[in-house]
């Protein structure tokens, strides 16, 4: 039922003339935004500051209207499905209202087969504004902070719709998944839930079964996996059941980097009187284990994921909705976004609660790519209403989305909220509030019941940050988890070294998009960081002078925006790596880190690695190094500096690594070896020798420290860049054709500080393989480029495409 459906708006003083009064197609699964999109009736929203323009239609009603053709048969049952409703909605099927909806996350069934006609029917769907639902409801219950003056915290929807300090203002409505009829006779599954565990070496799925009835008679339910299959009969009267399959030594599944993915495909089938089929239901689940230690040991209260036993260093990402448009994000450009969090050595995703369960595709994915999956409950940065209709909406939508995502090893912990606990205590809630609900129920007694009850296979955390106890304020680094943003907001991003946290499950530094994505999306002429485009496209409080602080503290001042795109580049990638390093030197008493952010909604200046355009970042190549198996870092402990090797892979690491503390120019002032020897899965911390740590000249020198691949070398500089006595960058280039692109050879003369390439300037579907090498004196890099376009050699390899920190000198 996803063809034919035309649309309008519901008169009003807001709706622009030449769309009051007019019908237009609508995409289904899709929204009104991408409908007036497609018919030429609006401007691109992520174009310019086109955005501000568009604000009235989340302030309008929207009527969807199909014809459909339709011949009864002799089931017992035809059902209206709808996957995905957006949001407050009322379904009317040849003029007889069939029900209502006012929650985007969950689906809903009705029976219509009394209503259809033979021939032609009609069904419309009305969507009325989500701002009248909640400021409607925000009237009635009284007003509660949150972070953003919008009233997302009303209205079961995606909050990141309503504007985020990264996102656009696009209250969207429409059928945004899929809607159709469903025919069935005597039984239907209704939940198939799958608690699938590890009994010693053998593998076990206890199968939670419920149907729905049209008729009495016995059913069976027959499952199977890996060769193993188990019946059981539900009586007459009955609609629930349990199995238990036990399957001998499976092969497991592990998250990337810990063992293969190994997946079994679970078959359930619903059969009724003479072994007809009724219904059937599949997935493909992997054996694994995961529990959480949080047991109190002499640094406080830790944070550690343990997956099959073994403890599992969280090398994560945070997530959020990659389109504001949800409809528009394809299986394909999934793929291409998990692979690009796998390719930087990431091993987990977080799922931010200001946006979406996330979709079958992204967890078939992770599943297949072995990328671990925090999933939080939706609600972020707010005080949340628990009286009704909401508590009843969040009861359902949790019972649903946990049933919904049990069959995914992927998905390894359930989190409560996004910073409400933690905005309680500090965020000057609690006078406004004057005793009024804002989320407590939820995140300490209704949600930890609901997956203790349907997934008490998986950990749940009340919320990130949290502390393990009311007891513990909730963001204090010593337990649980801890939210670092004063870096950010007020420090230097030197300060993350003050840190000494258990688990980090949010901290990030900004930065513009790439290039060819601002120019994509910005007509500004000339671009300035303070143009009109690129202002209307910096979301965050204060940004661009924050931006401007952490230039001022480490670079040299830029002198056109071509240096302001670089610098500030560099610096997010900078600020985010000595923060992983720093944290991961410290393992096992931090045990993780997932950073703010792996992506974009839209082109924008934000704490991404990967931008709205899917062009990645520096920032993503520093994140490809700082979260590496084998990790080599230089690190201050007390008075002196230390060489810190960390070894996430699941072999020893055993090396002879040698440090140097040499000029600017190359020639050495002090010289050691240290031998290695890091089990797998821990670090090693070696201190080094005084006459290595303190230079001669600081502004002239460096520390290399290189133990061979694949852990590559760390170094330390002793001054900040705008300080260091760099030489004017000099080196030799040599490009060479090849298939699809070109091969750059670069030649160092001088030391070449973050030696960075910048195609996407040329040709925006240009991408290289490397970034950010510093090369000494004699070396050399070879870049590989990939390009539609002919790429001139010249322009290949001058600014503003081949950048470092030292081109700055003149």
């Amino acid at each position: 039922m996803h063809h034919g459906w035309l649309l309008e708006a519901v008169p009003g003083p807001q709706v622009p003339e030449g769309i009051a009064g007019r019908t237009l197609p609508a995409a289904v699964p899709g929204c009104v935004h991408s409908d007036l999109l497609a018919a030429g009736l609006i401007a691109d929203p992520f174009h310019d500051d086109n955005e501000r323009g568009l604000a009235w239609i989340g302030r309008t009603d929207w009527i969807y209207r199909t014809t459909f053709r339709h011949e009864p048969g002799a089931d017992d049952r035809v059902d209206l499905v709808c996957a995905g409703l957006d949001t407050v909605a009322t379904l009317t099927l040849n003029g007889v209202e069939v029900g209502r909806t006012e929650n985007m996350h969950r689906g809903y069934r009705f029976d219509v087969r009394s209503l259809l006609r033979p021939g032609d029917n009609t069904l419309v769907v009305r969507f009325d504004s989500a701002y009248r639902y909640a400021e409607a409801h925000q009237d009635r219950l009284g007003d509660r902070p949150n972070a953003y003056p919008e009233p997302f915290h009303f209205i079961r929807k995606m909050a990141c719709n309503f504007g985020w300090d990264w996102g656009p203002t696009m209250v969207t409505a429409g059928i945004w998944q899929e809607i159709g009829l469903h025919t069935w006779s005597t039984a239907r599954l209704a939940t198939v839930r799958p608690l699938v565990t590890l009994d010693g070496a053998d593998g076990r799925v206890e199968l939670r079964v419920e149907i729905e009835r049209a008729s009495g008679e016995p059913v069976t339910v027959r499952a199977a996996v890996a060769g193993v299959t188990v019946d059981a009969t539900i009586p007459a009267g009955e609609v629930a059941t349990e199995l238990t399959l036990s399957v001998r030594e499976p092969a497991r599944w592990w998250p990337r980097g810990y063992g293969e993915q190994a997946r079994h495909s679970l078959e359930v089938t619903l059969l009724g009187p003479g072994g007809r089929t009724l219904d059937s239901w599949s997935r493909r689940i992997g054996f694994r284990s995961v529990r959480l230690d949080t047991a109190p040991d002499a640094h406080g209260s830790p944070f550690a994921l343990h997956v099959n036993d073994v403890p599992v260093f969280v090398r994560g990402v945070n997530w959020i909705p990659d389109d504001v448009f949800p409809t528009r994000i394809t299986r394909g450009r999934l793929a291409e976004r998990l692979g690009q969090a796998a390719a930087a050595n990431v091993n987990l995703l977080r799922v931010w609660g200001g946006g979406r369960y996330e979709s079958d595709d992204f967890y078939d994915l992770a599943d297949e790519l072995g990328l671990l999956v925090q999933q939080d409950f939706l609600f972020a940065c707010a005080a949340y209403p628990e009286e009704e209709p909401f508590g009843a909406e969040v009861e359902a939508e949790a019972r649903e989305q946990v049933t919904r995502l049990a069959a995914h090893p992927s998905l390894v912990l359930w989190t409560g909220n996004n910073e409400n606990i933690w905005a309680w205590h500090d965020w000057d809630w609690q006078e406004p509030l004057a005793g009024r609900s804002w989320g407590r129920g939820y995140y300490l007694e209704l949600l930890p019941r609901i997956v203790a009850e349907l997934d008490p296979t998986r950990p749940y955390w009340p919320g990130s940050p949290w502390s393990g106890g009311e007891d513990v304020h909730p963001n204090d680094p010593a337990h649980g988890t801890t939210h670092i943003w004063d870096v950010w907001n007020t420090h230097d991003y030197t300060r993350y070294r003050a840190y000494l946290p258990r688990f980090v499950a949010e901290f990030g530094y900004q930065a513009p998009p790439a290039y060819a994505t601002l120019r994509r999306a910005l007509s500004d002429e000339p671009l300035a960081h303070d143009s009109p485009g690129m202002a209307h496209h910096q979301k965050a409080a204060d940004g661009d002078a924050k931006l401007q602080r952490g230039l001022d503290a480490h670079l040299p001042a830029p002198r056109d925006f071509d240096d302001w795109h670089w610098l500030t580049q560099l610096n997010q990638a900078r600020a985010i790596q000595l923060g992983v390093e720093h944290f991961r030197s410290h393992r096992p008493v931090c045990m993780g880190t997932i950073v703010w952010q792996l992506n974009d909604c839209w082109p924008v200046t934000s704490w991404s690695a990967v931008d709205g355009d899917g062009r990645r970042k520096p920032l993503w190549y520093a994140l490809r190094r700082a979260y590496a198996d084998r990790l080599l870092t230089v690190q201050p402990r007390g008075e002196g500096l230390a060489l810190v090797a960390v070894n996430d892979g699941p072999t020893d690491w055993r090396a002879s690594a040698a440090v140097t503390r040499l000029t600017l120019t190359g020639e050495p002032r002090a010289k050691t070896s240290l031998e290695l020897d890091v089990p797998a899965y821990s670090s090693v911390t070696l201190a080094l020798p005084a006459e290595l740590a303190r230079p001669d000249e600081a502004r002239h020198e460096l520390l290399v420290a290189d133990a061979g691949e694949p852990a590559g070398r760390a170094l330390w500089f002793f001054t900040e860049d705008k300080e260091t006595a760099w030489q004017p960058a000099a080196w030799d280039a040599v490009v060479e054709p090849i298939g699809d692109g070109r091969r750059v050879r670069i030649t160092a003369r001088t030391v070449l500080r973050d030696l960075t390439l910048f195609p996407d300037r040329l040709d925006p579907a240009a991408t290289v393989d490397d970034a950010l090498v510093t090369l000494l004196p004699g070396e050399s890099a070879t870049f590989t480029v990939r390009a539609r376009a002919a790429l001139d050699p010249a322009a290949l390899t001058t600014r503003p495409v081949l950048r470092c920190v030292n081109d700055l000198v003149a």
